[in-house]
């Protein structure tokens, strides 16, 4: 190979991306940020430009520790509920920040503009200051980012929006070294909202020096009346029986309190007179409300000590598959004891359905297509770690599944339970960060057998037939040690 080669595809590559970066220009850019507990919610706005008319394919430019956090991303044109297609390029340590492609639902002309919308979630990105609290103290959060959302493109005009639940704003980081974007005040509070901006004419922000010289970390510190909740661990198993024609679902759920820890000691006086007087600490949870399906039926909630009876269920009526219903069952569940800043809570919470409600069958391939749901989200918490098991009929045969989104891990193995014979395939999926978003259905198709669907009654008889074998021959079986002897 030459020597002059690898200056060549250095100076190539370095073409590539000032095209890239000269193919659009952002009009503006507008960062929302609604500030939650566990989670944390960001729709950026690009109001992009096509300068060139030859691509269709818009970069977005992330920050490392941002990307870190965040679990969902999601592209769309303004006003529309297509998603658009992403790819996220290799990260490149020495720069900092993830590229991310979307690609256009057409070339843009020149000089035509889109609207283009990122929605993100953050988890584990608040923490309680300060980080501990008396039981009637009020909860503060602080909330960390950068300043500006950079981008490979140039900018005419971008802002930053940070929006609390209330406007009990504490304090706010006021930026530094702005004055060539702006001749006004960096920063503006309005109620519970804070804005940073407008800056204008900004360059391509991804470039070393840009980065080191005019990027910094804000801060806003303020009041969060909700508990900050994190499922630490999820596990959920769904069986799928046909024979009882039900899917059974359980989820063994680890909750988690990640708000200030308690300071001092509980007390059950104290509690019960703020919940009288209805004035509860905003970092005491109390009670949860969670949305089942419809149609369910056998519900349990039980924790390590045993069943816990402060839960009212109002179920919902089954709705078929094949018709749209958005009704919901919902029970309303009260922990055995409060759960304060800092503290652990683990149950177990079940319930049968009628399968039709999730399964069809396909008469063409002779297929059973099952619907599963990942999770069931609690309001307002993230799951840090998630595990699916679906366990299928016995002689399930064929197995396939269609994901939502990638898992870490999926694996098929075998799950044996009383009268199997060969055992039942059980997928098992992996997961982490899981928030509302990921609240969606994992379609898993089979086939079963005419001689598979008769594995059961047969181990069913053979098991009776067998007691009765060993019955038979038990009574023939004379067990005493001394045997009296008949008088002649």
């Amino acid at each position: 190979m030459p020597k002059f080669w690898p200056t060549i595809l250095l100076f190539s590559g370095f073409v590539s991306a000032l095209a890239s970066s000269q193919s659009f220009e952002n009009t503006a850019i507008v960062r929302t940020v609604e500030l939650g507990g566990s989670v944390v919610h960001v729709t950026t706005t690009y109001a992009i430009k096509s300068l060139t008319g030859a691509s269709n394919v818009y970069t977005i430019a992330i920050s490392h520790d941002e990307r870190e956090h965040t679990s969902w991303l999601e592209a769309k044109v303004k006003g529309q509920q297509q998603s658009l297609p992403t790819q996220e390029r290799a990260f490149d340590a020495t720069k900092g920040y993830h590229l991310v492609d979307v690609t256009l639902p057409k070339t843009l002309p020149v000089n035509k503009t889109l609207n283009l919308v990122l929605e993100t979630i953050q988890t584990h990105v608040t923490h309680p200051y300060p980080e501990t609290a008396a039981q009637g103290d009020d909860q503060s959060l602080k909330y960390t980012t950068n300043l500006f959302v950079i981008s490979p493109y140039a900018t005419s005009v971008q802002r930053t929006k940070l929006r609390a639940l209330t406007p009990r704003l504490l304090s706010h980081t006021t930026p530094e070294n702005v004055e060539a974007f702006t001749n006004d005040a960096p920063v503006t509070t309005s109620g519970a909202t804070i804005v940073y901006g407008p800056y204008n004419d900004i360059p391509s922000s991804t470039t070393h020096a840009f980065i080191s010289e005019h990027q910094q970390p804000i801060t806003v510190h303020y009041h969060h009346e909700q508990p900050v909740l994190e499922v630490s661990r999820l596990k959920r198993v769904v069986e799928i029986s046909h024979w009882g024609s039900n899917l059974n679902t359980q989820d063994d759920i680890f909750l988690h309190n990640a708000g200030p820890a308690l300071k001092g000691h509980f007390s059950r006086l104290d509690h019960q007179t703020q919940s009288y007087f209805k004035r509860p600490a905003p970092h005491v949870l109390s009670a949860l409300t969670l949305h089942l399906p419809a149609g369910i039926r056998n519900t349990y909630y039980y924790d390590l000590i045993g069943n816990v009876s402060t839960s009212k269920l109002r179920a919902a009526a089954s709705v078929p598959k094949n018709q749209q219903g958005s009704q919901f069952s919902i029970l309303e569940l009260k922990p055995r004891y409060p759960l304060l800043g800092g503290w652990n809570y683990s149950f177990t919470l079940g319930w049968d359905a009628p399968l039709e409600d999730s399964a069809s069958y396909d008469r063409h391939d002779g297929k059973y297509i099952v619907e599963v749901p990942i999770l069931t989200p609690i309001p307002g918490a993230v799951v840090s770690d998630a595990e699916l098991v679906v366990i299928l009929p016995e002689g399930a045969s064929d197995v396939e599944f269609s994901l939502p989104f990638p898992a870490l891990s999926t694996t098929i193995g075998t799950h044996i339970t009383y009268l199997d014979t060969t055992g039942r395939p059980a997928l098992t999926f992996r997961y982490k960060n899981l928030t509302i978003r990921h609240a969606q259905n994992i379609y898993v198709s089979y086939r079963v057998a005419t001689s598979a669907h008769l594995k059961k009654p047969f181990a069913v008889a053979a098991a009776f037939f067998s007691v009765f074998i060993l019955a038979m021959f038990a009574r023939r079986v004379n067990v005493t040690l001394h045997q009296k002897k008949k008088a002649v």
